[in-house]
């Protein structure tokens, strides 16, 4: 209650507590769902427990049926509404941030359910058939219980991949299927999980050094078992699977590019727009952006070629790049040395622009073979904090000659430092958080501070001749291009030649990874837009906050505050920065 007493606005104790009495309770109310969010997220994902609790071990898949999902959904729609009787306003700050983001969290999830995308659990380069060959990589193996859990695993992978089989099937009767040019390139990798012997397979990984005090008694008998699954249960499903792939599913797949010509395909492009931009904006905007950065990033590009020293034109100069030997490594190794290299110098250099850097360490390897024919050219590979291992920065050492050294400082500060390992290593380091903010991961926050450090290349003196300066712009415009070429097939009906084309003009990829790449955008409507258009939002923000601030702006404290909440839409760290922005001039920041 508010009460005017000679002229002063007064406001009365019996107000305080009744503004107290309700942000307590909806404090509480939060609570109780985010406690209930994490209760299901461990309910729903085998080997989880809440952060620093022992897990229980994992003796089973994720199950991944229609009514697995089903059922998910009724229980994040049930969350959403308890979160919508809370008042927002009543909040403190930090629980209007969790609120925010779960809020966001639940969305995104009810978002991909109610579009059914279980029905399509593929990429171009991988899916949930790929998936189940990565998990020993997290399990920290100590006891016998430890691999007997893991051989129920992969016994249970019969059932997982039926229950894919099933989701698969239901995309085919609803329309809802993989293009038939990009499962041209992928259906091999399903005949590729299938091992000639038990210990070819990359399921038998952690069964081929084992620790000495487990015994030879028990280390042969586990070992044992394991072969005997992957012989009778493992090899025989992804048979099965890889046959269904080519004799049912292939011959079922859509010839059409266009993910709006799906049933209820343009509601559907439209919102896969928005979820992974983070930002209300339509695919046509986004198009008319993309063109105007492939123009200025191709005056940019031309600028190079003049300090470069080279004579001749746009295209000779691509062509050179694309084939001169000078440019290429000989072995895998090499390539590796490479990465290796630039990741190193930039470690050395990161203090220059960050003042919080992350405990978890990451390492450089090979894309696993088993991937590399149709996998993009470099990605992150996370791992939990409690894993035996650290985070992998992977490179694809799959046809080397087209896999250019001059873009590879530009992919390491991408894929590992300060790219996506700092970022999401940051993120799981989070402290007095809910634990669902815990490596979060917005693709327009976590891409478009992937392509935003590449950027930062140039501040940290990692771009040593003017080809590799051409690589980062190679890569900058291979980004611009995504605008253009997924609104393009996805909205604008154009072809897979036409997109190729784009490319091939404008980067100096090569034209193995352009037709990958191109795939990849057909199979994965909407997510290409991630990286440009998050970049172009944090370049916005840095630029405003250096304008606002002046001699107050400091580099490392702007990274810090960016990366200080985790991963985030773009539409809260718009707030967050602002807010940075107004306490830094006010001295309180």
């Amino acid at each position: 209650m508010r009460i005017l007493v000679g002229g002063l606005l007064l406001i009365s104790s019996s107000w305080f507590s009744s503004a107290s009495i309700a942000q307590g309770h909806n404090a509480l109310v939060l609570a109780d769902i985010l406690a209930r969010e994490r209760a299901l997220y461990y309910q729903e994902n085998p080997g989880t427990a809440p952060k620093g609790q022992v897990a229980p071990k994992a003796f089973k898949m994720r199950g991944v049926s229609e009514a697995d999902h089903a059922r998910r959904y009724a229980a994040w729609l049930d969350l959403r509404r308890a979160l919508e009787n809370i008042d927002e306003v009543s909040l403190s700050e930090e629980d209007r941030l969790n609120y925010a983001l779960m809020r966001y969290y639940l969305e995104s999830h009810l978002l991909t359910h109610e579009y059914k995308t279980w029905r399509l659990p593929l990429f171009s380069d991988s899916g949930f058939h790929t998936a189940p060959a990565r998990i020993w990589r997290t399990i920290n193996f100590q006891t016998q219980e430890d691999y007997e859990a893991y051989i129920a695993q992969l016994a249970d992978i019969v059932n997982y991949l039926a229950e894919n089989i099933e989701n698969l099937k239901k995309g085919i009767e609803t329309g809802f299927t993989m293009p038939k040019v990009v499962l041209d390139g992928l259906l091999p990798s399903f005949e590729a999980m299938v091992s000639a012997s038990a210990e070819e397979s990359s399921f038998y990984e952690p069964f081929k050094t084992m620790p000495g005090y487990l015994g030879v008694e028990v280390s042969t008998h586990l070992r044992s078992e394991a072969k005997k699954v992957i012989e009778t249960k493992v090899n025989p499903a992804y048979r099965m699977l890889a046959t269904f792939m080519t004799d049912e599913y292939y011959p079922a797949a859509t010839t059409d590019l266009e993910a709006s010509n799906r049933p209820g395909g343009k509601a559907y492009y439209e919102a896969m727009v928005k979820y992974y931009t983070t930002l209300d904006i339509t695919p046509n905007e986004v198009h008319k952006i993309g063109l105007a950065e492939v123009a200025r990033i191709r005056r940019e590009m031309e600028k190079v070629i003049q300090l470069s020293g080279y004579k001749g034109s746009f295209s000779e100069f691509i062509a050179f790049l694309r084939t001169d030997p000078q440019f290429y490594a000989k072995t895998p190794k090499e390539l590796l040395m490479h990465a290796s290299y630039y990741a190193k110098i930039i470690d050395g250099r990161l203090p220059s622009l960050f003042g919080k850097l992350p405990r978890q360490p990451y390492g450089v390897e090979a894309v696993p073979a088993v991937l590399a024919p149709n996998y993009t050219t470099g990605r992150y590979s996370g791992a939990p904090l409690d894993a035996p291992r650290g985070g992998y920065y992977w490179v694809n050492t799959y046809a080397l000659n087209k896999r250019p050294l001059y873009t590879l400082a530009a992919l390491t500060l991408h894929e590992g430092a300060p790219g996506h390992h700092l970022q999401t290593a940051l993120s799981k380091e989070l402290e007095n958080v809910p634990e669902f903010r815990l490596g979060l991961y917005p693709h327009a926050f976590g891409e478009g501070w992937g392509l935003y450090t590449e950027k930062l290349g140039i501040e940290l003196g990692v771009y040593e001749t003017p080809y590799d300066d051409f690589g980062r712009l190679s890569y900058e415009m291979w980004r611009a291009c995504r605008l253009v070429i997924d609104t393009g097939i996805h909205s604008k009906g154009w072809t897979r030649e036409r997109a190729i084309l784009l490319l091939e003009e404008n980067s100096a990829l090569s034209t193995h990874n352009i037709r990958t790449e191109v795939d990849r955008y057909i199979s994965w409507p909407g997510q290409a837009l991630a990286y440009k258009m998050g970049e172009l939002k944090i370049l916005e923000l840095r630029q405003r906050a250096e304008n606002e601030l002046g001699e107050k702006f400091d580099i490392r404290a702007f990274h810090d505050r960016v990366l200080s909440a985790g991963g985030i839409p773009l539409f809260l760290l718009e707030e967050r920065i602002n807010k940075w922005i107004k306490e830094t001039m006010n001295g309180v920041a």
